[in-house]
């Protein structure tokens, strides 16, 4: 189990949150070349990150789950994975279960989403450091 704090690469004042992340037991089942898959949990982690169409859109959702939990099932459970992948000092965290989907922030303090849009407003680059 890895624990990271993820900040938005914006250059402005911001909260940290710490971030724990297991990764994909059962990789080989899912698309190849997106980035390793892994969960991400937080509240000690008991609250893992989910994906969701709520009324047709994918939705980012906070879900009471335990992450060793998930990691232990006998298949990936998609709707909680992401495929973590680096470029440089930034990382992004695109959906498994809505491929094109990335974790994203707009404004500081505001929640985290899910964009498929790319390069506009809404940042998905986030900083990371990694305390194994």
């Amino acid at each position: 189990m890895t624990c990271i704090r993820g900040v938005p690469f914006c250059g402005e004042p911001y909260t940290a949150v710490t971030v724990t992340v297991v990764p994909c037991k059962y990789p080989e089942y899912l698309e190849q070349g997106r980035g390793i898959p892994i969960y991400m949990g937080i509240e000690n982690p008991e609250m893992c990150l989910s994906c969701e169409d709520i009324g047709g859109q994918p939705t980012l959702q906070l879900k009471e789950e335990e992450i060793l939990d998930l990691y232990n099932e006998v298949a990936p459970v998609e709707p909680f994975l992401f495929y973590h992948s680096k470029d440089g000092r930034t990382s992004t965290f695109e959906s498994v279960a809505f491929p094109g989907w990335f974790i994203a922030s707009s404004e500081i303090r505001h929640p985290l989403f899910l964009t498929s849009d790319l390069g506009g407003k809404n940042n998905v680059n986030f900083n990371l450091s990694i305390n194994a």
